[in-house]
């Protein structure tokens, strides 16, 4: 069987820039790798198994390290993003990052760097920031107190060899802040916070966006994580809202629309948009689509407040129909605890939606009871790809209940495309095709309660613009052809 591609990298290609439009495009662009995995098989059972990594390392993190410490990678290789950027002006140095909604902090990778245990993974490395006072982040920062959520700044500025007298008359801005280690699911790193002008590539005719300050975080030493983050999530290190110091209505609201691919590479020859700020409404019915069944209407649920898990974006999922059967959701994804444990986190890292063992196993029941009964269960299947349920069927398109996720919140509801939760392939085994459910189980939901209780991965998110509005506190769904939304965009800015 031919391999398969997998990787799905989101680099900036091209970029329109109009302020008076409030909004800054940005392409991303999948770029597929074919000699990553020999089998259908293999790329799903090292997608969900990584799904699975990422979404249990929120909660046994949880219990060990500091709010800050406990950041999300993109852990998946059919789930990664990569946003491509400009570092400093002496010169200018490209750098290749993951996007992340659930983590707040820009990372990369400073040369020299060393990566333990990462072989067979793609590497890139970018040389440090010289060493300058406009470059050293103090201990004294806001950004390096964010950074270091768990100790006070005097704390910050006595590990970096501050002398008393200058920590009690509040002079220590040249002493730098100390290092970071952080913890991932299946790998760490050390790093340093700096500062340096950070360009977004654009078209010749559009002036490069400049952050001038821009704050992130150097490492030289990494265990199994070759590549670094751009955090889209709440918090002040993130990039939305370091965008949001210098233009406001670019940094309160960005959406991405991913295009369909369904594992398949002719699928993705089209850029996906990324979307810094808003354009109107009007605007958003003309670029709804051409299909018909696009609709130009957003379905909002409110972010739940977090404090104490500040960097993720939160929702409540109050029930999932299986064909006509809802399926109400237990409080554990609904709201969050007293101690901010619960709710949906909405999550582009992720691919495969994770629930809690109590809401799958009733989602899976009611979607067996009218697939199984008609269908084989493929077992074999179900143990190579960790995937279930699955079934074999001849030729003929299987006939599979309509799956709608209901939110908080008036009318909130989201009906998922086929394709977003029932994937079909062929069994290159027994030579059969078959057809798997794309929805995971997250655990016993008493075990779940040290974090979030589900995750909506991006894999679910294919073929909508989803919109984080942070100003109003809210995230938005709308189906769209995210290839023309893109091609419509890019137009209007030309």
């Amino acid at each position: 069987m031919a391999s398969l591609l997998l990787c799905f990298i989101l680099c900036f290609s091209s970029l329109s820039v109009t302020l008076s439009e409030q909004l800054l495009l940005l392409p991303l662009t999948h770029s597929l790798s074919k000699n990553r995995f020999n089998s259908t098989h293999q790329l799903l059972k090292s997608t969900s198994t990584r799904s699975s990594m990422r979404f249990h390392h929120h909660h046994h993190h949880h219990k060990k390290l500091n709010k800050q410490q406990q950041l999300s990678l993109p852990l998946s290789p059919g789930s990664d993003y990569t946003l491509s950027f400009t570092i400093g002006s002496n010169p200018p140095q490209p750098i290749s990052l993951y996007m992340d909604t659930g983590s707040d902090l820009v990372w990369f990778p400073c040369s020299p760097f060393e990566c333990i245990l990462c072989e067979g993974k793609s590497t890139t490395t970018t040389p440090p920031p010289k060493l300058s006072k406009n470059a050293t982040v103090s201990c004294k920062s806001p950004a390096c107190s964010a950074a270091h959520t768990s100790l006070s700044s005097s704390d910050l500025c006595a590990i970096s060899h501050c002398p008393l007298d200058y920590i009690e008359t509040s002079d220590c801005s040249s002493f730098s802040c100390p290092p970071f280690y952080y913890a991932y699911g299946d790998g760490s790193l050390i790093a340093r916070l700096y500062k340096d002008s950070l360009s977004v590539p654009t078209t010749s005719s559009v002036p490069s966006m400049l952050l001038p300050n821009f704050t992130f975080g150097c490492a030289h030493t990494a265990l199994g994580e070759p590549i670094g983050v751009a955090g889209f999530g709440p918090g002040l290190l993130s990039l939305p809202a370091q965008i949001a110091t210098v233009s406001p209505q670019l940094g309160n609201r960005f959406s991405y629309c991913l295009v369909s691919h369904s594992f398949n590479q002719y699928r993705v020859h089209r850029p996906s948009p990324l979307i810094l700020g808003r354009y109107d409404d009007k605007e958003r019915k003309d670029n709804s689509g051409i299909d018909g069944s696009d609709s130009a209407e957003f379905v909002y649920t409110s972010m739940l407040d977090n404090p104490s898990h500040p960097y993720f974006y939160s929702v409540g999922l109050k029930g999932i129909s299986v064909g006509k059967r809802n399926i109400a959701a237990p409080e554990i994804v609904k709201r969050l605890d007293r101690n901010g444990n619960g709710g949906t986190v909405v999550d582009s890292g992720t691919t495969f939606t994770m629930l809690p063992e109590s809401l799958y196993n009733s989602v899976v029941a009611e979607f067996d009871r009218r697939v199984g009964r008609v269908h084989e269960r493929a077992s074999e299947v179900e143990d190579k790809t960790g995937l279930e349920p699955c079934y074999y069927y001849d030729g003929k398109v299987v006939n599979v209940p309509a799956v709608v996720l209901h939110f908080v919140g008036n009318g909130s509801s989201v009906a998922l495309p086929r394709r977003n939760y029932f994937y079909e392939f062929l069994d290159g085994d027994k030579k059969k095709n078959v057809g798997c459910l794309m929805l995971m189980n997250g655990g016993d939901d008493e075990e779940l309660s040290g974090g979030p209780g589900a995750i909506l991965g991006n894999y679910q998110q294919q073929g909508f613009e989803v919109v984080y509005d942070l100003e109003k506190k809210r995230v938005g769904f709308a189906r769209r052809q995210c290839s023309s939304l893109w091609d419509k965009l890019n137009q209007n800015q030309s």
